[in-house]
């Protein structure tokens, strides 16, 4: 019988914190903009500059905070982000029992969630990096996608309805209180982490020496005594040792070259903020598959006002049926996400980039022939399945790759840059969808954005050019483990 692959206690509790804070964040979902409708009466120019400026700024904020992410521990920093999120949240159930709830206020809620989500998001990818095993890396980001599909179609209905019973604040208290839950799972992992060491820096005396005797470093991550592969940026059991990053020619990753060394004077920990960028763009299949991630993900971001448009005041749509287009073929991010593995085993994972990555982009311009009634509400759900099954499918093997390329030293910055470059996209793409849309109506956007992103697979990297899929499954005699 199979069953479930095994990544250790620390992973549960990271696993743990992300779930807690997802399924908060689903049930909040646009709750800023039906506060700003309900409790302020704000207008649509103002709802627009809520849901589009707040998270710009907080992704300008964050381009500094990268460098300041690299060099600490990033458990604290990733607890520290939840509770300043949880704080920031909170304030707004406040200023609403006052009396005193603006939408300044909002939006400076918006933009300090929107910073630290990116800065927490930096701080747990290389987290998660020092936490399991190279090989089950795939499988850590499969669970998460998985959780993130879930969350995003329980949440929202059940938001709404929490809204309806007990008014527009209810889920900003439920999503403030899930930081708080998250940063709690995050304690709870223990042990110490290993001090962040700068690209080029030596490792200490009697780390050098234990390593060389080959004696069990701790792990930063989890505490005991397992050990760490700098070879790929991935996660790893606790229960198993393997040799700790130190950044010399005998720990580093095969095809990886050697760090340049440090500069006189000491490392830059203020400077480098656009190292995550040079990494990307200076690597070749990183910058195809960014570049295309741009795009794919500007483009479907940006038909979401557009649909409700068309849906809800063109078509006539219900409220119920709208959220139930979206909310119901989440689901099938959960079958994405749990075939990620056996896929990249029996296909490879440069299939998966060119043939998923593909089947993204195809199903867009079916959104152009929505119709009323119920034949419409089936047409969206099955164009909103198509893309979430494959987007589940390529999201965590995408993830995978992006760890296992990117040095120990700059995987917050590179993660930082990936997350600001694509709300940048995201922000830019929706602005122009908003303007073509009303000079000629949202069908002709909703035309213009499904061809368009039919070119997109022209910027996924050639076959020739990804790197094999990382190793398949281990030796069952040394591991007994299975896939999920």
């Amino acid at each position: 019988m199979r069953g479930r692959r095994r990544l250790g206690r620390p992973f549960g509790w990271l696993w743990a914190a992300y779930a807690v804070s997802a399924y908060g964040s689903g049930l909040g979902f646009g709750a800023f903009p039906l506060i700003a409708v309900l409790a302020l009466h704000a207008g649509p120019a103002e709802v627009s500059a809520l849901s589009a400026v707040g998270p710009a700024v907080g992704a300008l904020i964050a381009v500094p905070l990268a460098p300041w992410v690299e060099f600490r521990h990033k458990r604290p920093v990733m607890i520290g982000m939840d509770l300043a999120r949880c704080a920031a949240m909170a304030t707004i159930p406040v200023g609403y029992a006052l009396g005193r709830l603006t939408w300044v206020q909002l939006l400076v809620v918006s933009v300090v969630v929107a910073a630290a989500k990116i800065a927490f998001n930096a701080a747990s990818g290389a987290f998660l990096k020092a936490l399991v095993r190279p090989d089950d890396l795939l499988v850590a980001n499969a669970r998460f996608e998985s959780t993130n599909w879930s969350s995003i179609a329980v949440g929202p209905p059940l938001g709404g309805a929490a809204i309806g019973l007990f008014g527009p604040v209810v889920t900003v208290i439920a999503d403030a209180f899930s930081y708080l839950l998250s940063a709690l799972c995050l304690t709870a992992i223990g042990g110490r982490e290993e001090a962040p060491r700068p690209r080029g820096e030596a490792p200490r005396a009697g780390e050098a020496a234990r390593r060389t005797t080959g004696e069990a470093v701790p792990s930063a991550a989890t505490g005991d005594a397992a050990m760490r592969t700098t070879a790929e940026a991935v996660p790893r059991t606790t229960a198993e040792a393997v040799p700790q990053a130190t950044g010399d020619a005998a720990t580093r990753p095969p095809g990886e070259p050697a760090p340049p060394p440090a500069r006189k004077g000491g490392p830059r920990r203020t400077a480098g903020l656009l190292d995550g960028w040079r990494h990307i763009m200076g690597h070749p299949v990183l910058r195809a598959l960014y570049l295309n991630q741009l795009l794919v993900a500007g483009l479907i971001m940006a038909t979401e006002p557009l649909l409700a448009v068309l849906l809800l005041r063109r078509l006539g749509f219900p409220p119920w049926q709208y959220g139930l287009a979206f909310a119901a073929p989440c689901l099938g991010g959960l079958v994405g996400s749990r075939l990620a593995r056996r896929v990249v085993a029996r296909h490879g994972r440069s299939a998966v980039f060119r043939t998923v990555g593909t089947l993204r982009a195809v199903w867009l311009i079916g959104l152009v022939f929505v119709r009323p009634g119920v034949t419409g509400l089936v047409t969206v759900m099955a164009v909103e399945l198509a893309i979430i099954v494959n987007m589940s499918l390529y999201t965590p093997v995408l993830a995978a790759y992006r760890l296992e390329h990117t040095p120990k030293h700059l995987v917050a910055r590179t993660l930082t840059a990936w997350s600001v470059g694509q709300q940048a996209a995201i922000a830019l793409c929706t602005a122009l969808g908003g303007l073509l849309a009303d000079a000629t109506g949202p069908r002709t956007a909703l035309t213009v954005a499904g061809l368009l992103i039919l070119a997109t697979p022209l910027l996924l990297p050639r076959p020739e050019g990804t790197p094999p899929a990382s190793p398949a499954e281990p030796d069952a005699t040394a591991r007994a483990r299975t896939a999920p």
